[in-house]
């Protein structure tokens, strides 16, 4: 929930509400289906999964398309405490590369890393569906630069 503090509402502004409700499920769609691909054995059906985290690894695929440069302040906890400020793509990279590696390791049982992954995938496709087009416009002499409600 805390990615999803951080991250969402910079996608929620760059695609508005509506559409951002929409691309949130349907990256949660396809995270279960990912999820499910995943499974081994029938018997793995019964076992109940239930979460968001998903749908925010879209969110998390859609910001690192979008976002690359921003900065994230990270809290660095080695040797010494400090605070950091890392490009969201090496963050972005770094937690997604875990969700790799621990599903690849089978670290965390319990934990669907199929779900994360497709669903980070899923946002970093979906984003340039769901993403408003910026459009430029002149008035009275200046530039400014809006969002347009047509899909790309």
């Amino acid at each position: 929930m805390l990615f999803l503090y951080i991250f969402g509402d910079n996608v929620e502004d760059a695609f508005g509400h509506l559409r951002y409700l929409l691309f949130y499920l349907i990256c949660g769609f396809v995270a279960d289906f990912a999820h499910i691909l995943s499974l081994k054995t029938p018997a793995e059906l019964l076992i109940p999964t239930l979460g968001a985290s998903g749908a925010i690894s879209g969110i998390l695929g859609a910001y690192i398309v979008m976002y690359p440069r921003a900065r994230i302040q990270t809290l660095i906890l080695a040797y010494f405490i400090t605070i950091i400020s890392i490009p969201a793509v090496f963050f972005l990279g770094f937690w997604f590369l875990l969700q790799l590696l621990y599903m690849s390791l089978g670290i965390g049982g319990g934990v669907a890393y199929w779900a994360h992954i497709g669903g980070f995938v899923a946002g970093m496709i979906l984003v340039f569906v769901f993403k408003r087009k910026r459009t430029s416009l002149k008035r009275e002499g200046l530039q400014e630069t809006a969002y347009s409600e047509h899909i790309e």
